[in-house]
This record gives structure tokens, C-alpha cells and sequence, in this order.
């Protein structure tokens, strides 16, 4: 999708990153409208308004750029939230493959097409608790609350993270707060949302994008 322009934004849209969470749409309707086209109407809200909208995106599959060259800030305390039967949602300052960004679902069945980002396979028959106990081995005090956090996926196996993050519970409870860790990707570890190299048991095979 071409970007969409307003007089002070250029709003971007990335359809393979997309899970369809309807933060967007539920959050401003009279922009984001589901089943038109095209679907972004920035007429319809203030740039605040739109702002908001686009930074609740779980996905980054909606980013915006300022036209006065200022980006979308990352947030104070990088997190590494984990949902209930799907993915890792994680915010901050992230580098992954190269790039920046802000925000990104990482899979944790194992079965995306799009690795290492969530592609709603996890639908299809992937259950796994959203609110794992709170991990002491894992729980380092942090050198800080931001700064730079490397997603590094590797090949046939975990999402190795670097940096200062606060892992999170689906209600809001901090499981552990971390300056590196593994994360499953496989879908199989018995310490979920961390590996325990099950995919080495199993035989994973999932190449990264």
C-alpha cells in the first residue's frame, strides 16, 4: 500500500505484518475504516488523534513518520509482553535484522509463514499461558529502563533479545526483567515464554526473513 499523506504526517502500512488486532479501527473508526477503500482516511481526526491510534498498533504494521523529520519515540522502559495462546508483544527501541522500529509481534508456536513475526498461525491450535509465574533465574536488576533492545532470531531456533527489557504477564504482572534471554520460538519449551532448547528435541526447523 502507497503511503497515505497528511500535511503533517506520512502514515505507512505493511499488510504482511498485520494480525488484525483492530486497535486502529476500534480506537478512530472515522479513519480506520474496515472493508473500504482505501481504508485510511486521515481527513477524519486530528494528528494527535492519529498518532495515538497508530502507537497502540501491537503489530507495527502501522507506523507514521512527522514531516518536521521527528519519528515515533520509543517508550521509556522497553517490554516484552506475552499473550495468552500467542505472541510475544514487544515495544522499545528495537533493532532487529538491520532495522529499527517500535513495536513487533514475535511467534512463539512456531508454525508463522513470516517469521520471526506473528502471522496469526497461533489461531490454528496453539495454547500457551499468558501468565507465566514470576521467574527469580531470569529476574536481573536492569542497567537502565531503555536503550537499544537487538532481536537476533536464529536459525532453527530461539529469538535471542539484548538489552534492557521488562518481561511482562498478559495482566500487566512483571514475570522478569532481563538484559539478555532466549525466548521459544518453537512452540514446545516447558518454560515458556523462555526456551529450554526444545527445539533442538524436536527437531525445529524454521528459517528467519
Amino acid at each position: 500500500m502507497k503511503p497515505v499523506e497528511t500535511d503533517e504526517l506520512t502514515i505507512h502500512y505493511d499488510a504482511a505484518r498485520c494480525v488484525h488486532s483492530r486497535h486502529c479501527i476500534l480506537g478512530l473508526p472515522g479513519v480506520f475504516l474496515e472493508g473500504e477503500r482505501p481504508w485510511i482516511r486521515p481527513a477524519g481526526a486530528s494528528t494527535a488523534a492519529i498518532v495515538k491510534a497508530i502507537e497502540a498498533c501491537p503489530s507495527g504494521a502501522l507506523t507514521y513518520q512527522r514531516k518536521d523529520g521527528a519519528g515515533e519515540a520509543a517508550p521509556a522502559v522497553n517490554t516484552i509482553r506475552v499473550w495468552e495462546n500467542g505472541p510475544l508483544e514487544v515495544r522499545g527501541d528495537l533493532r532487529l535484522g538491520g532495522r529499527e522500529m517500535r513495536r513487533a509481534l514475535l511467534c512463539r508456536c512456531g508454525k508463522t509463514a513470516r517469521p520471526p513475526f506473528c502471522d496469526n498461525s497461533h489461531r490454528k491450535g496453539f495454547g500457551a499461558t499468558g501468565l507465566p509465574g514470576f521467574n527469580e533465574k531470569k529476574d536481573h536488576e536492569p542497567e537502565g529502563a531503555g536503550g537499544p533492545l537487538v532481536i537476533e532470531p536464529e536459525e532453527h531456533g530461539s529469538n535471542r533479545i539484548t538489552g534492557n527489557a521488562e518481561v511482562i504477564g498478559s495482566d500487566g504482572q512483571r514475570v522478569a526483567r532481563v538484559k539478555k534471554a532466549w525466548f521459544c520460538r518453537c512452540g514446545a519449551s516447558g518454560a515458556k515464554p523462555f526456551c529450554d532448547s526444545s527445539h533442538k528435541l524436536i527437531g525445529f526447523t524454521k528459517a528467519v526473513e
